[in-house]
């Protein structure tokens, strides 16, 4: 009988060490914290560094040592529903919300989801494009700088969107929001339409808003990419953008070869170009940009070589202060993700 309890004993202890084991595990689930701390160092090649100019894409926009941004993502899962907070700092993330929160830059995403099933979530509250190869926080693109397609293009929406899981290989997201770029409420009673098509890893994407007070328009966008080997990654972004007969287009490939477990190299090709009566001429740039990525533990080693040239264009200035059709560039940058 001693034996018979001694037993009983040594099962409960052994079940209340797994249940408060899987407690924890199921605890240690829900709840998470995430994010990236990054800064540079840049000095233009062709032009001087106290011109103060720049290429115009998106961030990255300064010579010299400068600060990027600081983001904290906190997140909650459930079994059905689940919350993400994203909090953003630096110039990077307030020229990423356009300093039209309470706080310069502080809410990248502020967002609520409901799994209605296990095909189905809705979403609602404000979160990133779905457009586009590149992403707002450095610590998720190969290269560091951005390109003009991500540039010209909406950052993050408001609104609701729901998401399909057609099938192991095909996806379908539907979404109403604000017009583009607009990080509070509509003011016009105008809305956008957003939908995604997802195959085999590569994505269809859609948007229209009628393009009055400052909206995109339409837009086409094809993101997707192909593992040609083990170690070479092949990445295409396509769009075509169009807002009352002006607009933009381009095409951007990014090859991307793992040299090693620690280090890789990438090249963004990008051709870009503007069209419509701002643009008669149908101003355009090719752009190349090398990126080098080192990786130590959490910590990522970013040099990077950039030049940009236009076709008839002389946005820039040479080192003699004359104006000039391209410009080149040296970037170092520093990024820890934890």
């Amino acid at each position: 009988m001693k034996t018979i309890k001694k037993i009983i004993l040594v099962f409960v202890a052994i079940l209340s060490i797994s249940t408060m084991n899987a407690q924890e595990e199921k605890e240690e689930k829900k709840f998470s914290i995430s994010g990236s701390v990054d800064g540079y160092f840049q000095t233009n090649l062709s032009a001087a560094d106290n011109a103060g100019q720049s290429f115009g894409t998106a961030f990255a926009g300064k010579t010299g040592f400068a600060l990027s941004m600081g983001n904290i993502v906190f997140a909650y899962e459930g079994e059905k529903v689940g919350a993400v907070l994203d909090l953003v700092t630096g110039p990077r993330g307030s020229g990423a919300t356009f300093n039209s929160d309470i706080v310069d830059g502080i809410i990248n995403q502020a967002y609520v989801y409901y799994n209605v099933s296990e095909s189905t979530t809705l979403t609602m509250g404000r979160f990133n494009t779905f457009l586009g190869y590149e992403v707002i926080a450095p610590a998720a693109n190969f290269n560091y700088s951005t390109s003009y397609l991500f540039s010209s293009g909406p950052f993050s929406h408001v609104g609701i969107k729901a998401d399909f899981a057609l099938s192991d290989d095909y996806s379908l997201m539907l979404a109403v929001t604000n017009p583009w770029d607009t990080n509070d409420i509509s003011m016009t009673g105008e809305y956008a339409l957003g939908a995604q098509l997802g195959f085999y890893g590569q994505y269809l994407n859609l948007y229209y808003d009628s393009g009055n007070n400052g909206g995109l328009g339409f837009e086409i966008d094809y993101t997707g990419g192909f593992d040609v080997s083990d170690s070479f990654f092949l990445g295409i972004n396509a769009a075509y953008n169009d807002n009352d007969g002006s607009g933009f287009y381009g095409a951007a490939l990014y090859p991307q070869l793992a040299t090693s477990d620690s280090f890789s190299i990438g090249l963004r090709g990008e051709y870009f170009g503007r069209y419509g009566d701002e643009n008669p001429e149908e101003e355009s740039v090719l752009g190349l940009t090398l990126t080098g990525s080192y990786t130590v533990e959490n910590l990522t080693i970013k040099p990077e070589f950039r030049l940009d040239s236009w076709n008839d264009d002389m946005p820039y200035k040479d080192a003699d202060g004359m104006p000039s059709d391209n410009l080149s560039s040296i970037l170092i940058a520093a990024i820890y993700s934890f």
